[in-house]
């Protein structure tokens, strides 16, 4: 690269010395990767420069090769010759003042409902963010209590407060979502309130959930400090909708119950918020679905998975993944996997695998278990685990072996109630708490009941159910085959040593709200932009992030 300005600013002689910026790619040994002064040494050797001249080093990306038995380190660095790194390893973005601006309203504060807010404040207009659930640091004091009473507060849970489903349950960051809007901004937004820069150079960077609730609280700061709002256990109870024109509605504002400890959801003061609205209310809001659907707000089913939360010893998946005895060793962090097939023209894979994790209760309402999984930050639990989920198209569920769906039922609510019916039969199966039934792996493939169970992460507790009997045949079934070539393409994967944990329900949206593709809008409702996981956009925090962007770019387009 060529030489800094700075030293022709300061009139300095430009051929005294060669001081340059160098980038280079390598491979290293995961100890070399992980011990700077060896990887120096090694970055300087392959740029052809002495070591002492190498001043700083960066790593640009970082990926982990383990197909060989030999596992790689896949490097991109930059070398500092002769100069210093700069401090700054992202360019921050600035939010200005807009408490005089034009409002706009925010319904939900996960990731879609969060960056949507901070996007608003770069374009220059003012977020009110509503989210039924309380801030994060108040939310895990319910998530906590679910183990000790095993009882959830259904505003308050694993999938409903600030930060949505993914405050709690991880915070991976990994999306195939590129070309949909700049990975790297909602990454780089995230280092600007606290992340770790490292994700911005690993191939699948991971914030962990016991740090991504402060990254979360510094955003809502951000909004506030710049004129925002955010209002807690404040639940949207319906859009405000005017006619605009002979041509249609529009959404100006909508209608929320703000309630406070103690009372119930349906309770509390009732509020107004003006402006236009944008939707990311996550992907277990069942209610809104519902009263969209009854309000005639167009929606569609789309194809959603199920199955079981998958452990095994993570010392096992560490083993299995890095061709080693050994395992991860001193230098490698927790193994991750994924895995897909098909089994009769449907798709069977894992899903939001969390090394060195734990499962997490993640049901909204009583009479439900939902089980998901999450890793700390250094993901070093004695566990891994992984959704294992059978793909259902909406006309499955019209077939049978799919219980618990009315006939009749349109196919926005069959989808509705068949996720709800698997749920109330695994709280049934699990002694009606949130305890979870479990078999070993191996039994499960084989049909027997566990006589006992290995020990598991789920702090609520699990109990022996024979899952391939009660789940509908479609899905056990499946999951059974593909465990089987799972375990032929991977000598140890099946094992009874590894306990499935039923259910898994809630991996995406179960509908979509029907929107324009250009400008975001609903296809009828203007002043209406659905957005993220919940509307059916997205699969994930960075997906979920990059939605919310763009609907505020198109509420700042519509508004000019």
């Amino acid at each position: 690269m060529p030489f800094r300005a700075s030293r022709l600013a300061q009139g300095l002689p430009l051929l005294v010395i060669d001081i340059m910026i160098k980038d280079i790619q390598t491979k290293a040994t995961p100890q070399v990767a992980a011990t700077e002064s060896l990887l120096r040494r090694q970055a300087a050797g392959e740029a052809g420069v002495a070591l002492e001249r190498v001043t700083s080093l960066r790593v640009l990306r970082r990926s982990i090769d383990a197909r060989q038995r030999q596992v790689w380190v896949n490097l991109q660095l930059r070398l500092y010759i002769d100069e210093q790194a700069c401090d700054d390893e992202y360019e921050p973005v600035v939010y200005g003042d807009v408490s005089q601006a034009s409002q706009v309203v925010v319904v939900g504060a996960g990731p879609g409902g969060l960056f949507a807010a901070l996007r608003l404040i770069e374009l220059g207009l003012r977020p009110v963010v509503v989210e039924r659930g309380k801030d994060v640091h108040r939310r895990k004091q319910d998530l906590a209590a679910i183990s000790r009473t095993q009882q959830v507060d259904g505003e308050s849970n694993y999938c409903f407060g600030e930060g949505g489903a993914g405050a709690y349950s991880d915070g991976k960051l990994f999306t195939r979502s590129k070309k949909r809007g700049s990975t790297d901004k909602v990454l780089r937004v995230l280092c600007q309130h606290g992340a770790s820069t490292r994700i911005l150079a690993d191939a699948h960077p991971h914030i962990g959930t016991d740090r991504l609730p402060q990254v979360i609280e510094a955003m809502r700061n951000t909004i506030l400090r710049s004129g925002g709002e955010v209002h807690f256990q404040t639940r949207m109870t319906r859009l405000l909708v005017e006619r605009t024109s002979p041509a249609g509605d529009a959404v100006v504002g909508v209608v929320a119950v703000t309630a406070t400890d103690g009372q119930s959801a349906t309770a509390g003061a009732e509020r107004t918020f003006l402006g236009p609205v944008i939707l990311a209310t996550g992907h277990s809001a069942r209610d809104v679905y519902r009263y969209l659907h009854r309000s005639g707000v167009e929606m569609e089913p789309k194809g959603i998975a199920v199955g079981v939360r998958l452990e095994h010893p993570a010392e096992l998946i560490d083993r299995l993944q890095y061709h080693s005895r050994d395992g991860r060793g001193r230098w490698l962090p927790a193994a991750e996997y994924s895995l897909v097939t098909q089994v009769e023209g449907r798709g069977v894979y894992s899903f939001c695998m969390c090394p060195g994790g734990f499962v997490i209760p993640s049901a909204t309402g009583p009479e439900q278990v939902v089980v998901n999984g999450m890793s700390p930050a250094s993901r070093g639990t004695q566990w891994s685990n992984s959704g294992m989920v059978v793909e259902l198209r909406p006309d499955d569920l019209a077939g049978d072996g799919f219980a618990g769906v009315e006939t009749g039922a349109d196919e926005q609510e069959r989808v509705l109630l068949f996720q709800e019916h698997l749920e109330r039969l695994c709280w049934q199966q699990g002694g009606r708490s949130q305890t979870a039934p479990a078999q070993r792996m191996a039994d499960f493939v084989n049909g027997r009941l566990s006589s006992d169970l290995p020990r598991s992460s789920y702090a609520p507790g699990i109990v022996a159910s024979p899952l391939h009997f009660w789940m509908p045949r479609p899905v056990a079934s499946r999951l059974q085959e593909a465990f089987r070539f799972f375990g032929r393409h991977n000598h140890g994967f099946l094992t009874n040593e590894a306990v499935v944990i039923g259910v898994e329900t809630r991996t995406s949206s179960p509908l979509r709200i029907l929107r324009h593709a250009d400008t975001l809008q609903h296809v009828r409702l203007g002043g209406l932009f659905p957005c993220g996981e919940g509307a059916g956009y997205a699969g994930g925090i960075v997906s979920a992030a990059i939605d919310g962007e763009r609907c505020a770019e198109q509420v700042k387009a519509m508004m000019g």
